[in-house]
């Protein structure tokens, strides 16, 4: 698969659909407080947006989130997932 660019990172696809939600700016946007998402909202303002996401949501978040890759391109945010949890 090849590597697509988002930013200035870049990010192999985890999920079986070929897009990981880690690279959607749709479902990552609530979690950033600057539109190019390099700066992450308050641990309670990330704490809301996580939990306003379905339980599957989120499941898929941190499951991309233990992609080395992935996590590397994402490694503020899926921090502050995996605090949050499932």
């Amino acid at each position: 698969m090849e590597p697509r660019a988002f930013g200035n990172r870049f990010a192999t696809a985890g999920s079986s659909t070929g897009i990981s939600a880690l690279d959607d700016p749709a479902k990552m946007s609530p979690f950033f407080t600057d539109a190019g998402m390099k700066t992450l909202r308050s641990e309670a303002e990330f704490k809301t947006a996580w939990m306003a996401m379905k339980p599957d949501e989120r499941t898929a978040m941190l499951k991309d989130c233990g992609d080395a890759t992935l996590n590397k391109a994402h490694a503020d945010f899926c921090a502050m997932a995996k605090k949050m949890g499932g």
